[in-house]
């Protein structure tokens, strides 16, 4: 008699949900290994996948086994929305299906603020400590699409909440949640269901797993208060790393945020005994990611910053601190229930332009703390910068492009939104 597979996605009827990249990876990867049936919500996306999806007639008619959803699907908001609850029990992830083939390390992170910078580092640590290791997940490549996975090789994980949030059986050896702030509270309606989300991470950790959590931080502590978790919780506090890092002589670790990011680093190469040289080598050369506190001028007396990808206040505020004659451009699509939390003594140094959809939200936040001024778009709001900037006799001025706010009402994302401003930098330095 022939065992039955210990695995449960092999031979199975199985329903890709969402076609972006993290589902056309799932559907390659799975496609001989069981019946795989593909739906998207988007027309266009069925038409260029053709013949390989099927109709909502289809659907219906069809048992599934198992459905894989993108970590894009909210269940609450889609077409298959009363399919989905239906069938909550079935849903999974890619992360999922990764688990079930493979039992490689995996140091897996999330946070609110700061995942793609730290994956990225710890990436760079592990490469340079001589690992074999995959950078994978939210940060752009899809953990299914990695190719010659051996079982020494180890995986650093960028997940979002979305994916943490429908994933049931993954499992990380090293857990990484760098802050929790409220975030996409839109999707997740709760900030107590947005925390659950995260903490999944580590409640699916077994005794003698590692879990690197910020110390400070109100809703992980209040969390860790009231629960009991197997594996063993370190607490990161980044003041303990302050003298090291100082030392370091990298400018990008020069803001609390990027010093927080890297003190999740240390504290993971202390545990695990890194090599220190090598260590501070990497860090040392490390230039970060674009659009992320992104230094793109300087000279004189102006330093101009790129930071495209911030899409909440919590994430700007450590730049807000630590420069000098600040004109900061804001605007976008804001975060449901997010807050402007800024000491009274930094209000002064800093003066806002305010553009896009939602400028009245960001009026209302800002009122009554800091000058504003509203503009139609980033274009004006930049000409309009230029133009003081000439006339201000202000010494070490910054111009900080930080929008606290998704892209979509302009742009398709912020990395989009990043090259349009880099690209209006350039035009309008020409007149400095």
């Amino acid at each position: 008699m022939k065992k039955k597979s210990a695995n449960i996605f092999l031979g199975k009827k199985i329903l890709v949900y969402g076609l972006g990249r993290t589902g056309i990876s799932s559907y390659k990867f799975l496609k001989k290994k069981a019946a795989v049936y593909l739906f998207d919500d988007n027309p266009e996306t069925v038409r260029k996948i053709n013949k390989k999806c099927i109709s909502l007639e289809e659907l219906r008619r069809i048992k599934f086994d198992k459905i894989i959803i993108s970590p894009g699907i909210d269940i609450s908001n889609c077409k298959l929305s009363n399919f989905l609850k239906k069938n909550f029990l079935k849903i999974y992830t890619d992360l999922d299906i990764f688990y079930s083939f493979f039992k490689n390390d995996c140091f897996t992170i999330t946070g609110t603020n700061g995942k793609s910078t730290t994956c990225k580092l710890l990436h760079e640590v592990l490469l340079d400590q001589k690992f074999d290791t995959k950078l994978v997940g939210n940060i752009g490549n899809p953990i299914l699409s990695s190719k010659n996975i051996k079982k020494k090789t180890i995986f650093v994980v960028e997940a979002s909440s979305y994916q943490l949030e429908y994933s049931k059986i993954f499992r990380s050896r090293f857990a990484v949640i760098l802050n929790i702030s409220p975030d996409h509270i839109e999707r997740h309606k709760t900030i107590n269901k947005y925390v659950k989300a995260k903490f999944s991470l580590i409640n699916n950790q077994r005794k003698g797993n590692l879990a690197f959590v910020k110390k400070n931080d109100y809703l992980i502590s209040n969390t860790i208060k009231h629960n009991k978790f197997k594996s063993t919780i370190i607490k990161v506090h980044q003041k303990n790393f302050d003298t090291y890092i100082n030392k370091l002589e990298n400018n990008y670790f020069f803001t609390d945020t990027n010093k927080e990011n890297l003190s999740f680093v240390l504290a993971i190469s202390k545990k695990l005994n890194f090599k220190k040289r090598l260590l501070e080598k990497t860090i040392r050369n490390f230039r970060g990611l674009k659009y992320r506190q992104q230094i793109i001028y300087k000279k004189k007396d102006l330093t101009i910053i790129n930071d495209s990808k911030s899409t909440s206040f919590s994430s700007t505020i450590g730049l807000l601190k630590i420069y000098s004659n600040i004109y900061w451009i804001l605007g976008g699509v804001n975060k449901k229930k997010d807050k402007f939390i800024l000491s009274k003594k930094y209000f002064k140094k800093i003066n806002a332009f305010i553009y896009g959809k939602n400028k009245k939200f960001f009026n209302q936040e800002l009122n009554g703390k800091i000058k504003f001024k509203n503009f139609l778009n980033l274009e004006k709001a930049l000409k309009a910068i230029f133009k003081l900037i000439k006339k201000d006799k202000i010494t070490k001025k910054t111009l900080l492009f930080s929008p606290c706010a998704a892209s979509f009402d302009s742009f398709k994302n912020f990395e989009e939104r990043g090259i349009y401003f880099n690209k209006l930098i350039k035009k309008n330095l020409n007149g400095i």
